[in-house]
C-alpha cells in the first residue's frame, strides 16, 4: 500500500499536497470541499501588512491600485463593496475554518517591518492557527538602503515573530537575495520552522492606449516550478527547518520533482483556481500510480533522493548546468 504521509511544520500530514495562500481560503465552503478532496492543509489568504497599519475604508483606493501585483490581488475577489479582509474580519475566518474542517489551517502575514506584526501574530495564533506563514513580500527602491540593512531587518522581523508565538512558524521568501544561502541560514538559526520557496512578484505592465499602469494576474505555470526545485535542492542539506516548493505545481509530476528536490510539502493554488478543486483528487490519484509502477511505497522514502547532496553530478546545479544546457541547443537558424 502506498503511503503518502508527511511531516511540515511539526504537523502530521496525510499527504504532500497543501493549498498555498489563495482567494479559495476565504470562503469556509471552498476550503471545506478542498479537504473533502484530499488537500492534507491549508495557508490562509494573507493579511496584509498595509491592512494592519491602516484599519479603515480610507486605504481601499491604494490597496485596490497597488496589491494587484500579488496572486492575492483583490480584484481576483467579488467586489463585495466593502473592505472585507480587515484584520477582526481575518481573525473569525480562522476560528470558523478551524470549527469547520479537521486539516491544519495555516495564518499568513504579507510584509516586512515591525509594528503591529508581532501583535497579529499572537493574534492568529490565538484564534487558532496551526502555524503561521510569514511572507516577507518586499521590492527595496530606496538607493541608500544596503542589501545588508533590509537583510538584517527581515532576520530581526523574523526573530521577533518566532519569540513572540509558540506555534510553528514557516518564512516565504523571494529568489532575489544576493547569497539566498547565507540568508537561508540566518534565518534557520533564529529556529523557523519551515522555508516557503518562493513567492512570486508579478510585474506591471503599461497600457498603451490609456497610457496608464496596468495591473494583471497572470497564474503560474509549470515552468515557473524550476527555479524553487533548483533551490530547494541546494539548500535541503544545509539547514534544518522544513522546505516547501510553491509556484508551478500543478501536475503529480511537480508533486514528485518537489519530493525529490527535498520539500517535505507541494503548495499550489493557480491549478486550483485555473481548473478547480476537482484536481486535487486526480493529482493524488496520478501520484499513487506513479510511485507504484516505479516501486516506491512511501513519500518518505524519495524525499531529497535527487537534491545536491545525493545526486552523482552535484555540479548539475551550478554553473556546470549553465555551460552543459547552452552546449546542446543545436537548432540555429
Amino acid at each position: 500500500m502506498i503511503d503518502l504521509k508527511t511531516t511540515y511544520l511539526g504537523l502530521k500530514l496525510n499527504n504532500p499536497l497543501v493549498a498555498s495562500a489563495s482567494p479559495l481560503s476565504k470562503k469556509v465552503d471552498y476550503v471545506k470541499r478542498m479537504e473533502d478532496a484530499g488537500i492534507a492543509a491549508v495557508v490562509m489568504y494573507s493579511l496584509f501588512e498595509e491592512q494592519i497599519t491602516h484599519e479603515s475604508l480610507e486605504l481601499d483606493h491604494f490597496l485596490s491600485r497597488n496589491t494587484n501585483s500579488s496572486s492575492e490581488a483583490m480584484s481576483y475577489l467579488p467586489d463585495s463593496g466593502q473592505y472585507s479582509l480587515l484584520p477582526e474580519k481575518y481573525l473569525e475566518n480562522i476560528g470558523k475554518l478551524k470549527k469547520a474542517v479537521k486539516i491544519p489551517v495555516i495564518g499568513s502575514l504579507n510584509g516586512v517591518s515591525k509594528g503591529g506584526w508581532v501583535r497579529y501574530a499572537r493574534n492568529i495564533q490565538d484564534a487558532g492557527a496551526d502555524a503561521l506563514e510569514l511572507n516577507l513580500y518586499y521590492i527595496p527602491t530606496d538607493p541608500t538602503l544596503t542589501a545588508q540593512e533590509l537583510e538584517d531587518a527581515q532576520v530581526e522581523l523574523v526573530a521577533d515573530v518566532k519569540s513572540s508565538i509558540k506555534i510553528p512558524l514557516a518564512v516565504k521568501l523571494s529568489p532575489y537575495y544576493s547569497s539566498l544561502p547565507n540568508f537561508v541560514g540566518r534565518l534557520d538559526a533564529k529556529g523557523v520552522n519551515g522555508l516557503v520557496l518562493f513567492n512570486r512578484f508579478y510585474q506591471p505592465d503599461f497600457d498603451l492606449e490609456d497610457l496608464k499602469i496596468a495591473h494583471t494576474l497572470e497564474l503560474s505555470i509549470s515552468n515557473d516550478l524550476r527555479l524553487p526545485l533548483r533551490w530547494i535542492s541546494i539548500l535541503q542539506s544545509q539547514v534544518k527547518a522544513d522546505f516547501a516548493l510553491t509556484s508551478g505545481v500543478h501536475t503529480y509530476q511537480s508533486v514528485l520533482k518537489a519530493m525529490m528536490a527535498g520539500a517535505r510539502v507541494a503548495m499550489l493554488a493557480s491549478e486550483l483556481l485555473q481548473n478547480g478543486i476537482e484536481r486535487i483528487p486526480a493529482i493524488l490519484q496520478d501520484l499513487e500510480v506513479w510511485m507504484q509502477e516505479h516501486e516506491y511505497t512511501s513519500i518518505k522514502q524519495m524525499q531529497g533522493s535527487m537534491s545536491q547532496k545525493s545526486v552523482a553530478e552535484p555540479a548539475a546545479f551550478e554553473r556546470a548546468n549553465y555551460m552543459k544546457v547552452l552546449s546542446s541547443f543545436q537548432n540555429l537558424p
